[in-house]
C-alpha cells in the first residue's frame, strides 16, 4: 500500500498542499490529517489541495476532507480543491461532494478565489440520476 506525499507551498495567505499518491486514513497513515491540523494550529486557514497526482482516496480520507472543510469553515477558513483526476471527480460526483467543495482547474484562480469568495469556481454539476451512495475501492 503506497502512501501520500505532501509538499507545502505558500502563496500569500494561501497554503497549497501538492499531494502525490494515495489518501488513506488508516493505521499510521494520517499525513493529510496531520498536515491540515498543523496548518490550522498555525492559523493558516486558507488551503488549496492540489489533487492532480492523487491516485486513490478511501472513504475515511473523504470523511477527513469533509471534516476539515467543516472545521475550517466554522473558523472563517476554507479548503478548496484543485485538479481533480477523472477518478476523483467521478467519486466526488457520486458522493455529491461537488456541492460542498469549490473545485478549480487553474491554480491562480483557486488562490485568488480566497480574495473574492465564490469567484472563479468551475461548476461541475453532478448528473441528476447519480445515486448518493459512496463506492470506494
Amino acid at each position: 500500500m503506497s502512501t501520500i506525499n505532501i509538499h507545502q507551498r505558500r502563496i500569500g495567505n494561501v497554503t497549497v498542499l501538492d499531494m502525490d499518491g494515495n489518501i488513506r486514513i488508516s493505521g499510521n497513515n494520517v499525513a493529510l490529517q496531520e498536515a491540515i491540523r498543523s496548518l490550522v494550529n498555525e492559523g493558516r486557514n486558507q488551503i488549496v489541495l492540489n489533487l492532480a497526482r492523487v491516485t486513490y482516496i478511501d472513504s475515511r480520507g473523504l470523511g477527513e476532507l469533509i471534516s476539515s472543510h467543516v472545521g475550517l469553515t466554522k473558523r472563517g477558513g476554507q479548503i478548496k480543491l484543485l485538479n481533480l483526476t477523472q477518478r476523483l471527480e467521478e467519486l466526488m460526483t457520486t458522493a455529491n461532494l461537488l456541492t460542498v467543495f469549490d473545485v478549480y482547474r487553474d491554480e491562480p484562480e483557486a488562490v485568488d478565489s480566497f480574495k473574492a469568495p465564490d469567484a472563479g469556481a468551475v461548476p461541475i454539476a453532478p448528473p441528476d440520476n447519480v445515486p448518493l451512495a459512496i463506492a470506494v475501492r
